[in-house]
């Protein structure tokens, strides 16, 4: 009976591969790379539509439960408390989440991703958000999104470089769908996740976000996440309160990655019962929102009341608390919101819960922007448009902590209905992110991958380095010596095998020195001293000795400091390994550099 199954799934998959085949070959490159990147726009748009709906039926669920009573403040603990039991029983213990996850796949893992990627984001992410996490659906639904890119590209039978932009593609579908931002899907795509973008790229990643959008249209109507009105024009008068604002944002951007880096570290750092600190999370939420529930869930709702000039709505309804000016209190309030919804955020994904940091960048951002304006108009000098400052802010902290700002100008610009803000959205964002990257080179949840040589950045060189490893170059095939044998021993090999550099060891297979055909070349004509000569008296240090675990950018270096044309490798024990060559190292490169080529190329 196995047998009999074994050889039907080689049949399918050998009829499958056929199929695919044939397709293939009645139309072009182009077409097939086009088709694919409809469907994977189609099945990451209506896959974002479902998330978001399935939030909205969560989210009825824990109002029809909790009532106008404050249960509604525990609710975050029963859900970061069944995202941890669904992690716990069905994925052993842990998941790789949000953008790292798909960095991670795009440089070491030839851009494949696992298919349960596919639902595992979609599942947790909706219960942590749903039930009052304080965290955003944006990076779940791109490791969504970018899995289905991969398995689409993997069913298509697709190389390496055409799977990557169908990880974007997906990733663009899902941003898209989310905002009704098809633009801001694009660049999103691009600035975050393609380190690399050839031109022909934007086609299939504009067809992908396009059917993203039609994906949501055609689900919920015409109503969007956002659908601001501007009600005040940009005054150019104004351009110095919104670079004072930027500057504002791009610092308030360096606190939000080190307020949420230091909490999350801590969560990390608990050893303990993952199911206790899921409720220690959920209760710290708890008591945080008994004050400030704006932090409660995404945040969107209170959001759109800052800018739709009522912002009022979002105080608590304390009675004591009537008797402080409201705009004193509003201040008091907002300032104290945009500071510690980085710390709620960490303490909900860091409790084990799924979310990511795009939706309350986008929060810190509009109450900044509040509160900026608030102030100054509070202060008499200026009157400003708080609705317009509100939106640009939401752009500044955008840029500021996701290193997107490409992504931070388009949305905002696309959600207004518009591009009346388009001159101070690129002055906010430039400036936040200008300001957040000389302080900090890489973004909070991919420094350490990034400094690790784990993931792709905008440099090239590394990027291509990072594809090679130093095991897969090792020449494993050399003859090693023992300092006691004799030169004819050596030039016996020799005879047989075209070796320019050869390894001494020791009894324990550890490396005592090299000999080198340059070494030798005067000696081995003479036949009195192919006996009497011991290859300990021949051996020499080599010009640098390669660790195996070493990264292939410090290789690199080591090739160039010594200009040697062959390096040793030893393992973690210094026994020898083999050896690298200089031409097979740059050869291995150009290979690697080959694959990342426009889609119009063989054609």
């Amino acid at each position: 009976m196995h047998e009999w199954i074994k050889l039907f799934r080689r049949r399918v998959v050998g009829g499958y591969h056929r199929g695919v085949h044939f397709l293939r070959t009645r139309i072009t490159k182009v077409q097939y790379i086009i088709i694919t990147a409809t469907l994977t726009g189609l099945v990451s748009g209506l896959m974002a539509v479902f998330l978001k709906r399935s939030v909205q039926q969560v989210e009825k669920l824990v109002q029809h439960f909790s009532g106008k009573a404050y249960l509604f403040v525990l609710c975050p603990a029963i859900g970061l408390l069944l995202t941890t039991w669904i992690i716990q029983r069905f994925f052993r213990g842990h998941i790789e989440k949000g953008i790292a996850m798909v960095l991670k796949a795009i440089a070491g893992k030839s851009s494949f991703i696992p298919a349960r990627n596919n639902y595992i984001h979609f599942i947790t992410s909706a219960l942590t958000v749903g039930s009052g996490g304080s965290a955003g659906l944006e990076s779940p639904i791109v490791a969504t999104g970018s899995s289905l890119g991969s398995t689409m590209a993997k069913l298509g039978l697709l190389s390496y470089s055409e799977r990557t932009l169908m990880i974007a593609c997906g990733a663009a579908a899902g941003i898209s769908a989310v905002y009704g931002a098809p633009v801001a899907g694009v660049m999103f795509a691009v600035e975050v996740l393609l380190a690399e973008t050839v031109l022909s790229y934007f086609v299939p990643l504009i067809i992908a976000a396009v059917i993203g959008v039609l994906c949501s249209k055609v689900y919920f109507g015409e109503s969007r996440m956002f659908d601001f009105v501007l009600n005040e024009n940009f005054n150019y008068k104004n351009v110095p309160m919104y670079v004072l604002m930027g500057v504002g944002a791009g610092f308030l951007s360096l606190y939000y990655a080190r307020a949420f880096r230091g909490v999350d570290k801590r969560f990390h750092q608990w050893k303990g019962n993952p199911y206790a600190k899921a409720l220690a999370g959920g209760l710290m939420l708890a008591a945080f929102y008994l004050v400030f529930a704006p932090l409660y869930g995404e945040g969107y709702e209170s959001v759109k009341m800052l800018a739709d000039s009522s912002p009022a709505r979002i105080l608590p309804g304390a009675g004591w608390l009537r008797n402080i000016p409201e705009n004193l209190l509003l201040l008091v309030f907002t300032g104290c919101i945009l500071f510690l919804k980085p710390v709620t955020a960490a303490i909900t994904i860091g409790s084990g819960g799924n979310g990511g940091n795009f939706a309350p960048s986008v929060f810190v951002g509009a109450y900044w922007g509040f509160f900026f304006s608030r102030l100054v108009n509070a202060s008499g000098w200026l009157h400003l448009s708080e609705t317009n400052f509100t939106l640009v802010g939401m752009a500044g902290l955008l840029s500021g902590v996701m290193y997107c700002p490409l992504t931070s100008i388009f949305l905002i610009a696309e959600i207004t209905n518009g591009y009346g803000l388009i001159v101070p959205l690129m002055i906010v964002s430039s400036i936040a992110y200008f300001i957040a990257k000389s302080f900090e080179p890489f973004y909070m949840e991919t420094k350490q991958l990034a400094l690790s040589g784990q993931i792709f950045t905008h440099r090239r060189e590394h990027n291509i380095l990072s594809m090679m490893s130093l095991e897969s170059l090792t020449e494993m095939d050399h003859q090693v010596f023992n300092p006691t044998d004799s030169l004819r021993d050596l030039v016996r090999h020799i005879a047989k095998v075209d070796k320019p550099i050869f390894a001494v060891v020791d009894g324990g297979h550890r490396l005592i020195g090299v000999i080198a055909m340059n070494d030798i070349r005067g000696m081995i004509f003479k036949m009195e001293a192919l006996d009497k000569t011991r290859l300990k008296d021949l051996v020499r240090q080599p010009l640098a000795v390669l660790q195996g675990d070493m990264p292939m950018t410090a290789v690199i270096k080591e090739f160039d400091r010594t200009g040697a044309d062959y390096l040793p490798v030893i393992d973690e024990d210094k026994r020898f390994s083999g050896f690298v060559s200089k031409a097979r190292l740059f050869e291995k490169y150009r290979l690697q550099a080959a694959q990342i080529r426009d889609i119009y190329d063989d054609e």
